[in-house]
């Protein structure tokens, strides 16, 4: 396979197989992220592409989910897309999804029409970064769009029929604008009626400019594990949604599978519970980015 590292995916894509078809990510200027910024951004030629097909075709019969690599596959020219997605259809027919990064703006040089045509290729669910539904935040963040052009972008993937999985991140405000943080990314949500919420706790990362520059400073504080659960309790307290929010990736303290709206009441009482010492909550040397 023709990886150019590093590689990352989803937390749920974690058994799919991997097919790197562009390099990078087209925006990869977010001030908190340090995942593409060894790479420039490119998209592959085909004959590397179809040659790394023919290899997962071969040695991966028996997985049933493909991920588009890298950070915005998606981005891809809808030709280009379609003759490969194509390509994959005619040499793994057994898989029952295949899964990308979308971002606001490979979203929107696509029409309804096109998504509708990609999810019938296969294309059944689009991770896209929210981060936080305060603009504020989003512009310190250099996040390149607003949450009005978000929640636009991700109704139009709701109107494709292609599953939309929005990640946020608990403890991006800082200490300063944490409360505002939560209550905004839980209205933001409830806009965007996402299928699925991932929320992760943020972790600075040496190098990043918002940790070579704010944090560095003492501007910009990482938020304690109770300040954490408090933030997402009021986070998930303000999300109206019909799906499910995880916070159970590696790098929170409290793991959290809740289907909204049923197991609201019942998630902000494990949070109680948690700050109230009553939960177990997950060491320090256990959690990872």
């Amino acid at each position: 396979m023709d990886y150019v590292e590093p590689v990352f995916r989803p937390p749920s894509e974690a058994y799919s197989a991997l097919l790197q078809i562009s390099v990078g990510c087209s925006h990869n200027k977010c001030r908190f992220c340090e995942m593409y910024k060894t790479k420039r951004f490119s998209i592959k030629n085909d004959e590397t592409i179809f040659a790394d097909i023919d290899e997962l075709a071969k040695d991966y019969r028996h997985v049933k989910r493909l991920f588009l690599c890298d950070g915005d596959a998606l981005i891809i020219p809808q030709k280009r897309l379609v003759k490969i997605l194509k390509r994959i259809n005619e040499k793994m027919p057994w898989l029952e999804r295949i899964g990308t990064y979308a971002n606001t703006k490979s979203i929107k040089i696509k029409s309804v029409e096109q998504l509708k045509e990609l999810k019938e290729l296969g294309i059944k669910i689009a991770y896209m970064g929210l981060e936080s539904g305060d603009d504020v935040i989003l512009e310190q963040m250099n996040k390149g769009a607003d949450t009005e052009k978000m929640i636009e972008m991700a109704n139009k993937i709701k109107q494709s029929g292609i599953k939309l999985s929005v990640t946020v991140l608990n403890g991006l405000g800082s200490r300063e604008r944490s409360y505002i943080h939560a209550k905004r990314t839980g209205e933001v949500l409830t806009r965007m009626k996402p299928d699925y919420v991932g929320a992760l706790s943020f972790m600075i990362t040496p190098g990043t400019p918002l940790y070579k520059e704010e944090y560095s400073r003492g501007e910009f504080e990482i938020l304690k594990p109770e300040e954490l659960l408090e933030e997402i309790g009021v986070m998930i307290a303000n999300t109206d949604i019909d799906g499910l929010f995880h916070a159970n990736h590696a790098s929170n303290y409290l793991p959290i599978r809740a289907k909204l709206p049923e197991d609201k009441n019942k998630t902000l009482g494990l949070i109680e519970d948690a700050l109230n010492g009553k939960v177990k909550l997950k060491p320090e040397h256990m959690r990872a980015l």
